[in-house]
């Protein structure tokens, strides 16, 4: 039976940073990590940002079993004995542990309608696989969802010479994100670099033809024939270990500013982490790089007897052709917005969200060096004014 004086189950950015909080604090530990991937922990967003750009891996991967992390990969934990302080997994090995994190992450979500050949875009397997389908220019690709990955994937695949089109039920290219004029904005942009918008659109199934394509029916009617369909529809938080386990669960595995959950021998980071942010006065799981990195950071060195209470506001970007954003906090379309334009509308500049009047979230519209100003005007929660940056 492997022991470990502590054992990470994850294999993202999570994972990786918290074995290097617990280096920092204990040089000698004994590491162990499980992971369902077949690689080492990797840099995330490289897989719709950098990679596209040049298809040379060469950083993509941390190293992580340089800092004498044993590695245990395409394995899935599938249980926890919390009295017997062991984790089992798919090929029915046991692990024990002295300090456990759970930095599960979250599986895809899914069309509801029949899937066939769809690509659902969240790992490095993924990534390769796209490239594969899209080895050759002037393929017919079909994008899924006009969020985050969507609009981050057909940028990248129209700069690789594909016909793209964007299929989502909202008006907007991020319309859960931006203001409104903002989206429409984005959209106009997006069209005048070649995608095809089918906003408005919700798919009902895809299956593959005769041909070797794709057939996408719409909830409407009507249908479409594409070589390749990629959907980036968000995640569900996976806290399957954790609920069988008996922690306490909800939207994510809930933890104190510690990074601990309601067992003290058990800590939770990145995207399945559900942290209380006494800033905004609410639970908060977020899905973006700054935070996988610190939590992770955080409950390592806290697994190793070192906790800091986790107070980070975490910033989130996206690179978009050539338009770009950072933001930080609660940056929801359905708040009050403030739009704060140096010149030029939808040049550059700054947009508030506000409850009550107090900012509690904000985006750096093509605006760099400004989002901790930003960052530090919503942690001390006073009511908008003049003197914004």
């Amino acid at each position: 039976m492997p022991e470990y004086d502590y054992l990470l189950v994850g294999g993202g950015m999570a994972a990786d940073s918290a074995a290097r909080g617990i280096r920092e604090v204990d040089s000698d530990g004994t590491i162990g990590l499980i992971s369902s991937e077949e690689t080492e922990p990797y840099e995330r967003p490289f897989l719709s940002k950098v990679l596209w750009a040049s298809s040379d891996e060469e950083g993509l991967f941390r190293d992580t079993a340089a800092l004498g992390v044993t590695l245990h990969l395409g394995r899935q934990a599938v249980s926890i004995d919390r009295s017997s302080r062991t984790v089992r997994d798919d090929g029915g090995t046991v692990y024990r542990y002295g300090k456990l994190l759970l930095a599960t992450g979250g599986t895809p979500r899914r069309l509801k309608g029949s899937d066939e050949g769809v690509l659902y875009y969240r790992s490095l397997a993924h990534y390769r696989r796209l490239r594969e389908l899209t080895a050759e220019p002037g393929q017919e690709v079909l994008i899924i969802g006009g969020g985050y990955i969507g609009a981050e994937l057909a940028a990248a695949l129209v700069q690789a010479q594909q016909e793209v089109t964007m299929a989502f039920p909202e008006e907007g290219i991020m319309e859960r994100l931006l203001p409104e004029d903002l989206s429409a904005f984005v959209s106009d942009y997006y069209r005048e670099r070649g995608v095809k918008l089918l906003n408005g659109q919700l798919v009902e199934s895809v299956v593959r033809t005769a041909a070797g394509r794709k057939l996408v029916t719409f909830t409407d009617g009507s249908t479409l024939e594409a070589d390749v369909v990629v959907a980036g529809l968000g995640i569900i938080p996976d806290t399957r270990l954790a609920d069988e386990a008996g922690l306490e669960t909800a939207d994510g595995i809930r933890v104190n500013a510690t990074l601990q959950t309601s067992d003290p021998d058990i800590y939770a980071a990145g995207d399945a982490a559900a942290i209380h942010s006494g800033m905004l006065n609410r639970w908060r799981r977020v899905e973006h790089e700054e935070n996988a990195n610190l939590t992770g950071f955080f409950a390592g060195q806290a697994m190793a007897g070192e906790p800091q209470e986790y107070t980070h506001l975490p910033m989130f970007y996206s690179d978009l052709f050539d338009l770009g954003f950072e933001g930080a906090g609660i940056a929801d379309s359905s708040l009050e917005t403030v739009s704060e334009w140096d010149g030029a509308t939808f040049g550059s500049g700054t947009i508030w969200y506000l409850e009550e009047g107090i900012p509690v979230g904000v985006i750096m519209w093509n605006r760099w060096g400004k989002l901790e100003e930003a960052r530090e005007r919503i942690s001390r929660g006073e009511p908008l004014g003049r003197d914004t940056p």
